[in-house]
């Protein structure tokens, strides 16, 4: 209802202004005529059209006045139009639909002076009638500017949109104070629709390329970033024409400003401030820093900040560099540093214009960024000495700990997984750690225990779909197969020793750990099976037996000893080979983080360090492992055979002699099923090993030391 009585409004004064402005022009008309010496002839007939308009109170056909008196009223209506009013004779039109737009219009009226049934000269009214339409595109770019100005100004528009109307609205200032002074003009009677048509040239290509962007922003909602892209691509378009292009770059630094004012915040102080949502980095508030060491799937250094899909077209080349900037500095605000890149360093971003050093200025940002946190987590964090301690204990590079461990919690991890006390192996590696040479080493009391619920098969085959047979039953398997320790770690070191890194390590250890035990157990079974044979020893040399049960038993019981030596040996020990996996990995990992220069890098050399170290103990090739573990479970079946046979031999010490032999055959029949079982598995190894050596070449040097074991 308001819009509507507006243009009632509007009407009556135009109808108002034109009656003034026709008397007026005339008179000015007719003294210039005067001095001409030419008699006013067209005075009196257009003062005799404008009597009959006033005197009818009706409005009459734009086509009953004479073509000067036409012109006079086109333009009138034209300059009002240019401001986006309705004329008498010029309307405008709005369209309504997917997209809304608007026309002018001129009164159909106009055209009966073609059929020319009078004094009126037909080819001089098209003219007037063709010259009104071709400045109308300039008053639909008027009006859908300013509508648009209007629109932007809101709040959830955000800041580019509303700098953008802010530039915009002055550029129509600019544009409203062209139309006074043409209006100026007419009311001298110095302005023809020519001349209107003339000086209206300068503004059509700016407006209607303005006008271009603004139809294309509000199609499609575009706010920040892609208000800024549209400018750009629209000022490449109009390369040709300085004029324009100028006009458009200066519209995109004036957008840009208030996003580049959100940059400088992010890349000098790590923050971002955006109540609108139109950086192109994104913040999600739900990940926390903690889920890095309680998750091992956790997405925070990854997720917490990101980057967006529209990003300016003159940050695309430098974004990941931005983004990585404010998270270091984020980092080192969130322990407790107040850090802002230097006043010295830092300089106000622009785009355009002599200092447009922006990306100069960016890069530098994130040289401090990037060795202010390498700093902070190497010296006053100490991630060397933590990496060092880790490998320490769970990749057992002092491992006498280890060995006081397995003695004193021998019992608790003999036990099925649901009947062990994670409390007591705790207070068992706590005595652990104090009795022996890690005592010394101030990070011991990060060290935690861990029991997993299943095997490392189970737990690799969830990750890498290993074949179902290789799934074992929970109750099946005790603590020696489950155990493995875990480690404190604080922030900012989870960064970089997160909870799926320690995962990693965690899955070394458990395989060093039970091939460790494997180790023990065939040591300890051979010690008290041999002894227990002495007395039975004798007593068959003195019957001029040969001694074969003993013998062979000796001979499988040093071939499975060779083969987890061997094993051992390869993963880790030091000696005179250079293929080992884990210490030589580590030198490198160790070298390359002297040289870092940001914290990726630093994630990135220990992801690529446990990679390595996993796929060279094998936990990466399932079907290496799955021989491997089958090799093992061997090994621990004869030496629980060996145990039981002591025990059994020790029963029968005083057994007739009959009984002896009987048992010598006994035994000799189960060594030659676990020799017999043993070289079976040892031997399908090679061919697995020799596969997987086309795509890991240090299968061979393992396949050369294990298949070694065979043929000896």
């Amino acid at each position: 209802a308001f819009s509507c009585l507006q243009r009632v409004k509007a009407k009556q004064w135009n109808q108002s202004r034109a009656l003034r402005l026709l008397v007026g022009t005339k008179i000015g008309l007719a003294a210039s005529t005067r001095k001409r010496g030419q008699a006013p002839n067209l005075l009196i007939q257009s003062g005799f059209l404008q009597n009959r308009l006033a005197n009818s109170g009706v409005e009459q056909a734009i086509g009953c006045y004479d073509t000067p008196v036409q012109e006079l009223i086109v333009i009138d209506d034209l300059l009002s139009a240019l401001v986006g009013i309705e004329g008498r004779y010029i309307s405008i039109k709005r369209f309504h639909g997917k997209e809304d737009s608007l026309a002018f219009q001129v009164d159909p009226s106009m055209d009966l002076a073609l059929q020319a049934n009078c004094y009126i000269d037909a080819s001089k009214v098209f003219l007037l009638r063709e010259q009104a339409k071709s400045i109308f595109p300039l008053c639909e770019c008027f009006l859908l500017i300013d509508q648009f100005v209007e629109s932007s100004s809101q709040f959830k528009k955000g800041l580019v949109n509303h700098a953008f109307a802010a530039a915009l609205r002055a550029l129509l200032l600019d544009y409203q104070t062209m139309v006074a002074q043409l209006e100026h003009q007419f009311r001298l009677g110095r302005l023809s629709l020519q001349g209107l048509w003339f000086y209206c040239q300068p503004m059509m290509g700016s407006m209607c390329a303005l006008a271009v962007v603004i139809q294309q922003a509000s199609a499609k909602h575009f706010v920040g970033s892609g208000v800024l892209n549209l400018l750009q691509s629209q000022a490449k378009a109009m390369a040709g024409d300085n004029s324009v292009r100028s006009l458009l770059e200066k519209m995109t630094e004036c957008a840009s400003n208030a996003y580049l004012s959100i940059l400088e915040r992010w890349v000098y102080e790590g923050i971002i401030d955006d109540p609108y949502g139109e950086f192109f980095i994104a913040e999600n508030r739900s990940l926390k820093k903690e889920s890095l060491i309680q998750d091992s799937t956790a997405k925070y250094w990854s997720q917490r900040y990101s980057l967006k899909e529209t990003i300016p077209g003159f940050l695309a080349n430098i974004a990941a560099t931005i983004l990585t900037t404010g998270k270091y500095l984020n980092v080192m605000r969130e322990c407790g540093h107040n850090v802002q890149v230097p006043i010295s360093e830092r300089s106000k971003l622009t785009i355009f214009g002599s200092n447009h050093r922006y990306l100069e200025c960016i890069k530098a940002a994130h040289e401090f960024a990037s060795k202010g946190l390498v700093s902070l987590i190497m010296d006053k964090y100490g991630l060397i000495g933590r990496l060092r301690s880790i490998k320490h204990y769970l990749l057992l590079d002092q491992g006498d700990f280890l060995v006081h461990f397995m003695d004193i919690a021998r019992e608790e991890l003999n036990k099925k997984v649901h009947e062990i006390s994670v409390e007591k192996l705790q207070s068992l590696l706590d005595l652990a750690l104090r009795t022996t040479a890690a005592a010394a080493d101030p990070r011991h009391e990060d060290l935690t225990c861990c029991v997993d619920r299943t095997s490392l098969l189970t737990t690799l085959g969830m990750q890498k779909d290993l074949d179902s047979n290789s799934i074992e039953d929970p109750v099946s398997i005790t603590g020696l197969e489950t155990f493995s320790l875990g480690y404190k770690v604080q922030w900012p070191l989870s960064i970089v020793i997160s909870k799926k890194a320690l995962s990693k390590y965690q899955l070394i250890f458990r395989f060093l750990f039970h091939c460790k035990h494997v180790e023990r157990q065939l040591c300890g079974a051979w010690q008290r099976y041999i002894k227990n044979w002495c007395v039975i020893l004798q007593g068959i040399r003195s019957m001029n037996s040969n001694g074969t049960a003993i013998r062979r038993s000796s001979l499988l019981c040093r071939s499975m000893l060779k083969f987890i030596s061997s094993l051992l040996h390869y993963l880790y020990i030091r000696g005179k080979f250079s293929l080992q996996v884990l210490e030589p990995n580590w030198h490198v990992m160790h070298d390359r983080l002297q040289s870092t220069r940001s914290v990726d890098e630093v994630i990135q050399h220990h992801d690529f360090f446990l990679d390595k170290c996993l796929r060279g103990c094998l936990l990466l090739l399932p079907d290496v492992l799955k021989k491997m573990e089958k090799l093992k479970s061997v090994c621990l079946q004869y030496a629980e055979w060996l145990i039981s046979s002591s025990i059994h031999i020790n029963s029968q010490s005083q057994s007739p002699y009959c009984k002896y032999i009987v048992l010598i055959c006994l035994v000799t029949r189960f060594t030659i099923n676990f020799e017999r079982e043993f070289n079976s598995e040892l031997q399908s190894l090679g061919p697995v090993l020799s596969k997987g050596s086309q795509a890991e070449p240090y299968l061979t040097h393992l396949s050369q030391w294990i298949l070694g074991v065979s043929k000896e």
